[in-house]
C-alpha cells in the first residue's frame, strides 16, 4: 500500500496526521492534477497556434462561442459533482458499498442530462453566434463549431464523471493522465482535420501529409473525437480498476433513490446557478468584446488561454482540497477539514504567484505561440502582463471553492461570486470598456479577481462552510 493511501486510511480511521504528513498528502494528490492542468495548457497552446495560424478570422470565430461551451461545460462539471462529493463522504466514513450506490446512480442522471443538454446545444447553434453579436464574416464557422462541440457533450460529461469520482477516491494520477492523453490526442486529430494536404520538408525530403482541410470544423471534431476515446478509458478504470468504486462482482440498480437526488441537487443545484451567474456574466463579457472587432476578440480569446498557465495549477489544487476535506468531513473530522483547506489554499496561492511572474516576463513570447497576427500579440501581452496582478486573489478563490464544494457548501460561494462578477466585473467593464478598448475589459477583470479573493478567504476563515446539512448527516 503507498504513503498517499496509508494517509487516506488514517484519516478515515480517526489517526492523527502531524502538519508535514498533511502537506505530503496535499502534494502527493495535487501533484499529479497539477501537471496534468499544466500539461494541458501546454497543449492547448499548440491546439489554439493552430487555428491562429489560419488568421484571425477563424480565431475569433471559435472565441466568440468560447463561453457558451464552457457554459455547457460548466453545467456538465456541476452534476458530477452533486455525486462525486456525496461518493467522498461515504469513503470518508468507510462506507464503499455506500458510495458505488451512489456513483451508479449518478451513471443514469448525468446520462440523461447530457443527451437532453446535446439537443438543446445543436438546436441553438445556428442562431448562437448572431445573439452574441458576432460579425457577419465569422458567424458560419462560429456555428459549425459550436453545432460539432455540442453532439460530443455527452462524452465530456462521462469524462467529467469518471474524473471527478476517481478523484474523490484519492485517486488523482489516473484522471490526470488520461487528461494529458486526451490532450495530446486532440492535436494530433487537429492535426490531420485542420488542415489540408500539403507538403513539408524533413531532412531534406518532401513529405505529403494528410489533410481534410476542415478549419475550425476540424478542431471541434478532433476535441471530441479524443473526448470519446478519454471517456471510455475513464470508465474503464473507475469500473473495472478502482479499488473503492469498482462494480465488477457488485450487483446494485443504476436508478436513483429519492435521497442520493435530493442530496445531489443541494450540491449541484447552487453550482448550477453558479455556472450561469459565472458563465452568464463570461457571455456578457464577449457582447462587451465583441463589437471591438476581431482583433481584440481574438487577443482577448488566447490571453485567456495563456492566462490558464497561472490558474489551472489552482484547479488542481482545488480538487485535491475537495477530496481532503470531503474525506476528513465524512469521518466526522472538522479540525482536519479545516487544516487541508487552509493548506492548499496557501499552496495553490504560492504557485499562481510563482507562475504570474513567469507570464509577466514572457508575455509577448507566450502570445507569439498562439496568433501570427502582430496586433493580436501585442495587445494580448498588455492584457496577460496587468492580470499578472490579480493572480493572488484568483488562487484563493479557487482553492477555497474546492474546499468547500468537499464540504457541500455551495450556496453562500454561489452568492460570493454573483456580487463579485456582476457587480464589480460587468459594471466596470460597462463603464471602462468603451473608453480602454479591450484593456477597460481586463482592468475590470483585474479588480474584480482581487475582490473575490477577499470574499473567498473571508468565508474560508469563518466555520459555517463546514455546517452543511449534508456534512452532519
Amino acid at each position: 500500500m503507498s504513503e498517499k493511501d496509508i494517509l487516506l486510511g488514517n484519516i478515515r480511521s480517526g489517526q492523527p496526521l502531524s502538519l508535514s504528513e498533511r502537506v505530503r498528502l496535499t502534494l502527493m494528490l495535487s501533484g499529479p492534477a497539477i501537471l496534468a492542468q499544466l500539461a494541458s495548457v501546454l497543449l492547448q497552446f499548440i491546439d489554439a497556434s493552430m487555428v491562429g495560424s489560419l488568421g484571425a478570422g477563424p480565431s475569433a470565430s471559435i472565441g466568440l462561442v468560447s463561453t457558451s461551451t464552457w457554459l455547457c461545460g460548466g453545467f456538465c462539471i456541476a452534476l458530477a459533482q452533486g455525486f462525486s462529493v456525496q461518493v467522498a463522504h461515504r469513503l470518508g466514513a468507510n462506507d464503499p458499498a455506500g458510495a458505488r450506490n451512489v456513483m451508479r446512480e449518478g451513471i443514469f442522471v448525468v446520462t440523461v442530462f447530457s443527451l437532453l443538454l446535446s439537443l438543446l446545444a445543436v438546436s441553438v447553434s445556428g442562431a448562437l453566434p448572431r445573439w452574441l453579436g458576432g460579425e457577419d464574416a465569422i458567424r458560419g464557422d462560429a456555428s459549425a463549431y459550436f453545432r460539432i462541440y455540442a453532439a460530443f457533450i455527452p462524452a465530456m460529461q462521462f469524462c467529467f464523471f469518471g474524473a471527478t469520482m476517481l478523484q474523490c477516491s484519492g485517486d488523482m494520477r489516473t484522471p490526470s493522465i488520461l487528461d494529458i492523453l486526451m490532450c495530446v490526442l486532440d492535436v494530433v486529430f487537429n492535426f490531420f482535420l485542420i488542415f489540408p494536404t500539403r507538403e513539408v520538408t524533413l531532412l531534406g525530403a518532401s513529405v505529403t501529409i494528410p489533410g481534410a482541410g476542415m478549419g475550425v470544423r476540424g478542431a471541434a471534431l478532433g476535441t471530441g473525437l479524443s473526448e470519446v476515446i478519454t471517456a471510455i478509458l475513464t470508465l474503464y478504470f473507475l469500473f473495472v480498476r478502482n479499488r473503492d468504486l469498482s462494480i465488477v462482482h457488485h450487483s446494485g440498480t443504476f436508478l436513483p433513490c429519492k435521497q442520493t437526488l435530493k442530496k445531489a441537487f443541494g450540491i449541484t443545484g447552487p453550482l448550477w446557478l453558479q455556472n450561469l451567474v459565472m458563465r452568464g456574466a463570461y457571455i456578457a463579457s464577449t457582447l462587451i468584446v465583441a463589437p471591438l472587432g476581431a482583433v481584440s476578440i481574438a487577443a482577448n480569446s488566447f490571453a485567456i488561454i495563456a492566462e490558464s498557465f497561472c490558474y489551472m495549477p489552482g484547479y488542481g489544487m482545488a480538487d485535491a482540497a475537495t477530496t481532503l476535506v470531503g474525506q476528513s468531513l465524512g469521518a466526522s473530522r472538522k479540525d482536519m477539514a479545516r487544516s487541508f483547506a487552509y493548506i492548499t489554499t496557501a499552496l495553490g496561492m504560492g504557485l499562481m504567484v510563482l507562475l504570474a511572474v513567469v507570464m509577466y516576463i514572457f508575455a509577448p513570447s507566450v502570445m507569439s505561440l498562439l496568433s501570427v497576427d502582430a496586433d493580436v500579440v501585442a495587445l494580448g501581452a498588455r492584457c496577460l502582463r496587468m492580470e499578472a496582478f490579480a493572480e493572488a486573489g484568483y488562487a484563493v478563490s479557487i482553492v477555497a471553492f474546492g474546499a468547500c464544494v468537499g464540504a457541500g457548501d455551495t450556496k453562500i460561494p454561489t452568492l460570493l461570486n454573483l456580487i463579485s462578477v456582476w457587480a464589480v466585473r460587468i459594471t466596470l467593464a460597462i463603464l471602462l470598456t468603451p473608453k480602454y478598448g479591450l484593456m477597460g475589459y481586463w482592468i475590470a477583470m483585474l479588480i474584480e479577481l482581487n475582490v473575490r479573493g477577499a470574499l473567498f478567504a473571508w468565508r474560508l476563515l469563518g466555520n459555517k462552510w463546514m455546517n452543511t446539512k449534508l456534512t452532519s448527516d
